[in-house]
């Protein structure tokens, strides 16, 4: 199997070295190289994608790249839409646990930031609220990790600062605990 790596390669199906995309199943990665290898006796353009949080490269044919589900970073008017859901009220169906939590993972999956935004806002709990099972966190934690990812990239910030802007957005939410208000005359009273 021979490898030829192209540099400064022109934009395939709309992509490019050097830029951000999302991954429908592993979030926000970059483009580090376009590649040519033999497969079977055949010539296969691949996308090198790099994921830097979990240590992984993945190589994704140019030609299957847009039909399984490969995009570029929402903008920034999207990620305002997406804030905007975690916003509302939890929308939490009335069915078993676990056909809710494959629900749950076919959205965190599908590489749409506002399903994504879905996830957040119906499994996120206040510090008043009871406490999360562990699948629960564990779908919650994966939700909020890949919704931080795409605005911390959109925004140019750091993962954290990203986490903090979803959670104050949560915090505006509809019976979420205290308001901003009454947290702040109690911290004036203090």
């Amino acid at each position: 199997m021979t490898t030829q790596q192209k540099k400064n390669s022109p934009a395939r199906q709309g992509f490019k070295t050097g830029e951000s995309i999302v991954y429908p199943a592993h979030g926000v990665g970059t483009i580090t190289a376009i590649e040519e290898q033999e497969v079977a006796g055949m010539k296969l353009e691949l996308f090198v994608i790099d994921f830097e949080k979990d240590k992984m490269r993945l190589k994704v044919p140019v030609a299957k790249a847009v039909s399984i589900g490969m995009r570029k970073l929402s903008e920034t008017d999207f990620v305002e839409r997406a804030l905007k859901v975690v916003q509302g009220k939890a929308r939490v169906k009335r069915t078993m646990w676990s056909r809710r939590a494959q629900e749950y993972d076919a959205k965190i999956n599908s590489g749409d930031l506002i399903s994504i935004a879905e996830v957040v806002r119906d499994l996120y709990r206040a510090e008043n609220q009871p406490e999360q099972s562990y699948s629960e966190r564990q779908l919650y934690e994966a939700a909020l990790d890949r919704m931080a990812r795409e605005i911390a990239a959109v925004n140019r910030m750091s993962e954290t600062e990203a986490v903090r802007v979803v959670e104050i957005n949560l915090a505006k939410g509809p019976k979420r605990g205290k308001t901003i208000e009454e947290d702040e005359a109690q911290e004036e009273a203090a």
